[in-house]
């Protein structure tokens, strides 16, 4: 059985493995029942947003994980998938700019990822 901290990191590999843009991982659960983590991530367009969103729920499902909500907002500018300990939100730029979770969830702890996703 992973910790949520290990789930977290594996799915933050499969999320840049797919090309997802400024990957930021939140750690919530001082400020928030909600999750332990929140994943963020942007997607080029609609279709990448959903090919990152499906790309994380294969990852997940073979880590064991099991999936609790999975939600999709205008065409696909804006998915999130709950899985209790990690919520994995993918958006689109103008989505991401538009709900600014980095700005509504600043209490929040930065995890340092950048010794597991691959720089351009």
């Amino acid at each position: 059985m992973l910790s949520a901290k290990e789930v977290a990191y594996e799915v933050t590999k499969a999320l840049d493995s797919k090309k997802g843009m400024d990957i930021r991982l939140l750690k919530i659960d001082q400020v928030s029942s909600l999750a332990d983590y929140f994943l963020i991530c942007t997607g080029t367009s609609n279709t990448h947003v959903k090919t990152l969103c499906d790309h994380a729920e294969y990852t997940l499902e073979q880590l064991g994980e099991k999936l609790l909500g999975r939600e999709g907002h205008r065409g696909n500018s804006w998915e999130l998938l709950d899985y209790g300990s990690i919520v994995v939100h993918v958006f689109t730029q103008e989505a991401r700019e538009f709900y600014s979770l980095e700005r509504l969830w600043a209490d929040a702890e930065q995890v340092d990822i950048s010794s597991i996703i691959i720089e351009e």
